[in-house]
C-alpha cells in the first residue's frame, strides 16, 4: 500500500469514527502527520476498543482491510465485539 493512501484511509476512518475525545483524535492525527502510519492505525483501533465504541460492519470491514495492508493484524483483534448490525 502506498504511504499517502494509507494516510488518507486512516484520516477517513478517523473522520467517520465514533471517537469524540479531542485528545484521542489529535493523537491519531499527529501520528499520521509525522509518518507513523502503523502507530496511528493502532492508536485509532485502541481508542475504539478502550472506549467500547459501537462501529458498523462496513466500518469494521474497512479496518480489517487496512490492517491487512499495513500488516497490523493485532490492531483489530477483538474489534468485532464492537460491531452493531
Amino acid at each position: 500500500m502506498d504511504f499517502r493512501q494509507a494516510q488518507a484511509d486512516i484520516m477517513a476512518l478517523l473522520g467517520e469514527s465514533p471517537i469524540v475525545r479531542s485528545g484521542a483524535r489529535a493523537d491519531v492525527k499527529q501520528l499520521v502527520y509525522v509518518g507513523e502510519i502503523g502507530m496511528a492505525f493502532d492508536t485509532l483501533c485502541s481508542w475504539l476498543y478502550e472506549d467500547s465504541l459501537a462501529i458498523s460492519r462496513d466500518f469494521y470491514q474497512r479496518l480489517l482491510r487496512l490492517s491487512a495492508d499495513l500488516e497490523e493484524p493485532e490492531a483489530v483483534e477483538r474489534l468485532d465485539e464492537l460491531v452493531t448490525d
